[in-house]
């Protein structure tokens, strides 16, 4: 793909501004986890031709160069890193990372859990002393500025202190993407404190939090139900006076079940778009779907290497 080709985004599209602000910085060094067939090799070659990547593929040499042949690609420029199987590249993705040979990992054609246990083994993974948290960046044509959602991949039943990380890890990927002070709205059913209701309780938790400097960089408020967090008129028919309401970058879901069904919803009701990152490791790590697009894929890795470099002079401990 040619690279003003691969740049290419909708009018007025709020991904179009991920791919505008990771055009300055040189591309990030990419461990591409087991790239063995033609869509996860073609988006790392798209983002490499973007200037957004450097890509490593790792993987079985033979299945990646097999891949490129049949999908009519040019690996020539590309280093290949031999690999066994799917669980050995995970694993040598990681450790790439950890010897400083790479600064972020996107996974292939593997499942998500395999390449997320390898992230997280204790002996050789990437863990730090955060909770790993997965954000989607969703570009809705109704919403005036990119909405982050999370977390609806990766953590199932979070508590109290799983979604101060996952709150913290949003709040530094929308600073990465140039959002100052980010607004986060900690969502539940009602607006109110329900004792009977475990996520107004964590959202109130979450606030106070924040207040106290355990959570840093973002204006939270919460509980909020969804649709005073993103419209105005909702929050003002409900008397809600907020700095956030009507207004969030960031919506923080209580449960997975939740973020899956808002970000789906979103995706297939309203036409919107997204990209998705895992926060909270050594590395941002983009964990694109088979039913990724280009520009998905492409606004994925603009991401990814925004965080790589905002992590360059504050990195995650």
């Amino acid at each position: 793909m040619a690279q003003d080709q691969a740049w290419t985004a909708p009018p007025g599209s709020q991904l179009e501004r991920l791919l505008a602000l990771a055009k300055a910085p040189a591309p990030v060094r990419t461990a591409v986890v087991h790239p063995v067939d033609g869509l996860s090799l073609a988006g790392a070659v798209e983002a490499a031709e973007a200037r957004l990547i450097e890509p490593v593929l790792v993987g079985p040499a033979h299945k990646i160069r097999d891949a490129a042949v049949a999908a009519s690609l040019s690996l020539d420029g590309y280093e290949v890193v031999d690999a066994p199987h799917s669980h050995a590249a995970a694993a040598q993705a990681c450790a790439m990372v950890r010897e400083g040979r790479a600064a972020a990992i996107m996974k292939g054609a593997l499942h998500t859990d395999e390449l997320l246990e390898a992230a997280v083994d204790p002996s050789c993974g990437l863990r730090t002393d955060r909770r790993m948290s997965h954000v989607f960046i969703i570009d809705v044509p109704t919403y005036p500025k990119p909405l982050l959602v999370t977390d609806a991949a990766i953590n199932i039943a979070p508590d109290l202190a799983v979604k101060r990380d996952i709150v913290q890890n949003a709040i530094d990927c929308a600073r990465a993407m140039g959002v100052d002070r980010p607004r986060v709205a900690i969502l539940a059913a009602v607006e109110t404190v329900n004792p009977k209701m475990a996520a107004t309780l964590d959202a109130a938790a979450l606030c106070k939090m924040a207040d106290r400097g355990q959570i840093v960089g973002g204006l939270l408020d919460g509980p909020l139900a969804f649709d005073n967090a993103i419209s105005r008129e909702a929050a003002d028919a409900k008397h809600i006076v907020s700095d956030v309401a009507g207004q969030a970058d960031i919506l923080v879901v209580p449960d997975i079940e939740s973020g899956n069904m808002l970000a789906k919803q979103l995706f297939y009701l309203a036409r919107a778009q997204s990209a998705g990152i895992v926060m909270g490791a050594r590395a941002p790590i983009m964990l694109t779907s088979r039913s990724d697009g280009v520009l998905s894929r492409l606004a994925s890795c603009a991401v990814a290497l925004l965080v790589a470099q905002a992590a360059r002079s504050k990195p995650v401990r």
